[in-house]
């Protein structure tokens, strides 16, 4: 097989593939680290990017240099990584406290890394993810940005290492959502994008943090702003945002027409070491698809998914019959004699079988428990179960269908005697039901009697809970159609702790608006009632309080003082909106949110000098302010009031509306980039702390 570093691309070097270790979380044993370079060998992948957050020297204390026995550790780590033809990229994420424009910080920098080169490492990387994006009163007065802080610093370290062939660099915006106000138009960016050395590599997520999708229009976006092919950093089987997922599904929904339009690929994937099996198998396979439709090192044929270079349930196949074997290898030095079921054979046992002084049953006594040998369809119903952020695998759809449609039509199990084509139906689905439970606590059975422990270990507390729940389903369904008695579990107002989901976490969950709002089995969920009515002129307070409240939230969140609008004197009530121009959002509670609308803004434009020429406003002679509290989790309603405020500033004959926006308030602008109708508009002379969105009519 052919690696995958051995495909030209548009930048210069080989195509990136491999791990980031760059999780929340225990980080990975060094032992584990080096299984992990074995297997990329194997596999043809030829990077690992060292970035685990909680490393408190990588992260928090990143100043301190290592001690003597760590630095021998991170030495043998790296001469690990070589000894496998693995590139070994160290990560260091400064960003939490550094002061760019103080030398001694960047000195302290230089250090660190120098230390980190006399190691042996020779590729490098700096993390400005996950920080709070303003910077401290020394630095403003230094730099004209955050951008041209995070950029100097970082050509200056590559200088001094001197530039280095890999050399990475993740932005504090390191996805589409945290552009503002897009991609295409984010000042970040473009920062970024001109002024960073050409020969740093940029790492992107794609159009979220955990992207759904990967396309390629959005990469040759972001390529062109960035003025160079990104680094992917997938997060698609990264699991530390929730300790109750595993993701085992396969590498999916990136085609293989983006590998020529990236310099690289590296998954960070799920916390617990072991279980990443599929996630880099399936990545590396992803790896060697030819996206000019050429020949393949794996024939993957098509599939439903129209990529003719690579099916994502065949790479799960392959990736799943190769972890099989390791699951049946044992990892314990001296370990028990295998106990598991064997083929029938007509041959005699050898009397070395028999351990010398090993229990032998008399003919009247229990036999020896053996346990059944696990199955590649127990894997694939485990990789079904535990399958992508956004994507339950086909048996766990199934079920959650059943489930679902037995308990609808639960009357029909009640009316079971009258033997209609419904209670015929109910019982087949209910059967179908129960003999996929029993499916699943077979797979935990054999998962647990697996000779490979350390596998198991990392799965254990997953398949426990999984197994826990599919056996609730299992007896609230019995309960439905009458067989055996009610369940405990069920019909006690006191159960037994297993009997019920519980956790802190998971009561606030439950309390929160719009909660199961984002299941993937998408049930109806319970939802507020909302009411929308005209505006009057008693509702001036109400339109105070929100817009005061909401603009402080803005203000909690920056330092710097909040620019000026034109439609400020609005949402305060100030300049009362035009005819048929107001509407007012209540629930239960009360008031809370507003949309009101001026069909003329050049009076309140005046009012304020604002930049907005004569120009704009005449393509978008009206303005519209809307505002909504925290608690209106749905977005429907103001989607409803926007519709109908731009009906009536129609139907007055104007050409167009725009809205004003400061950038603290993310809510509304990543509302508004929801919206088909509304665009971000630059207009010249306009400070670079307001925003503009715009619809033309």
């Amino acid at each position: 097989m052919s690696e995958a570093g051995s495909r030209p691309q548009s930048g210069t070097g080989r195509f990136i593939s491999g791990v980031v270790e760059g999780f929340y979380g225990r980080p990975w044993t060094m032992e584990q680290r080096t299984e992990l370079f074995q297997r990329e060998q194997k596999w043809g992948l030829n990077t690992y990017l060292y970035a685990p957050k909680d490393d408190y020297k990588h992260r928090m204390y990143w100043r301190d240099l290592y001690s003597a026995e760590e630095a021998e550790q991170l030495m043998a780590l790296i001469s690990a990584a070589k000894q496998h033809e693995v590139e070994f990229i160290y990560a260091i994420s400064p960003g939490l406290d550094i002061t760019f424009s103080n030398p001694k910080e960047v000195a302290a920098l230089k250090r660190k890394l120098d230390q980190v080169k006399g190691f042996g490492c020779s590729s490098f990387s700096l993390l400005f993810d996950d920080i709070e994006p303003e910077m401290c009163p020394a630095d403003r007065q230094a730099f004209s940005s955050f951008a041209h802080a995070q950029v100097a610093i970082t050509n200056e370290v590559y200088r001094h290492l001197g530039e280095p062939e890999s050399f990475l660099f993740c932005p504090t915006d390191y996805c589409g959502l945290f552009c503002t106000p897009s991609v295409s138009q984010s000042s970040y960016l473009h920062t970024v994008g001109e002024k960073l050395l050409p020969g740093i590599d940029i790492l992107w997520t794609g159009p979220k943090v955990v992207s759904h999708r990967i396309s390629v229009e959005s990469i040759e976006e972001v390529s062109a702003v960035l003025r160079r092919p990104p680094v992917i950093w997938d997060n698609i089987h990264a699991n530390d945002y929730d300790p109750q997922r595993l993701f085992l599904g396969p590498y999916k929904d990136r085609p293989t027409d983006l590998i020529p339009k990236l310099r690289g690929v590296l998954t960070n994937p799920n916390c617990e070491f072991y279980p990443n099996f599929v996630a880099i198998h399936t990545l590396a396979t992803w790896c060697k698809a030819t996206a000019d439709g050429g020949p393949s090192d794996v024939d993957m044929g098509c599939d439903e998914e129209q990529d003719p270079c690579y099916s994502p349930q065949k790479a799960l196949t392959l990736a799943l019959t190769d972890w099989l074997q390791e699951f049946m290898t044992t990892d314990q030095p001296g370990g028990p004699p295998s106990r598991l079921k064997k083929e029938s054979s007509d041959e005699e046992p050898m009397q070395t079988d028999v351990l010398e002084g090993a229990h032998v049953p008399g003919p009247d006594e229990n036999p020896l428990y053996t346990a059944e040998p696990l199955t590649l369809d127990d894997l694939r119903l485990l990789s079904d179960l535990f399958y992508l952020p956004y994507e339950h695998g086909a048996t766990a759809r199934t079920m959650l269908q059943d489930l679902d449609w037995l308990r609808t039509h639960s009357h029909a199990a009640a009316a079971a005697a009258e033997e209609t084509d419904l209670t015929s139906e109910w019982c087949q689905r209910a059967q179908q039901f129960d003999d996929t439970c029993g499916a699943v606590v077979q797979m935990f059975n054999r998962l647990s009697n697996a000779p490979n422990r350390s596998i198991l270990y990392d799965l254990y507390n997953y398949i426990c809970d999984i197994k826990s729940g599919v056996g609730l389903a299992r007896a609230y369904v019995k309960t439905l159609g009458g067989r055996g008695r009610p369940s405990a579990h069920l019909m006690t107002d006191d159960p037994e702790p297993w009997g019920f989901r519980g956790g802190l976490s998971g009561e606030f969950q439950r309390m929160l608006p719009g909660h199961g709002s984002r299941d993937l089995f998408r049930h109806p969920p319970s939802t507020a009632v909302y009411s929308i009515r005209p505006y009057c002129p008693e509702d001036k307070m109400e339109l105070q309080r929100i817009s005061r409240e909401m603009r402080r939230d803005g203000e909690d969140r920056s330092s710097a003082a909040q620019p000026l609008l034109i439609s400020d004197s609005l949402s305060a009530g100030e300049t009362p909106p035009s005819p048929q121009c107001g509407l007012i959002l209540e629930d239960e509670i009360g008031v809370c949110g507003y949309a009101v609308a001026l069909t003329d803004a050049k009076p309140a434009a005046a009012k304020i000098q604002s930049a907005v020429g004569q120009a704009f406003l005449e393509e978008f002679p009206s303005l519209l302010s809307v505002q909504v509290l925290p608690r209106v989790a749905d977005p429907a309603p103001a989607k409803r009031m926007i519709g109908q405020l731009l009906s009536s500033i129609r139907s007055s004959g104007s050409r167009g509306a725009f809205c004003d926006l400061r950038p603290s308030d993310r809510r509304m602008l990543h509302f508004y980039s929801t919206l088909d109708s509304f665009k971000a508009v630059q207009v010249d002379g306009l400070p670079g702390d307001v925003l503009i969105m715009a619809a033309s009519l």
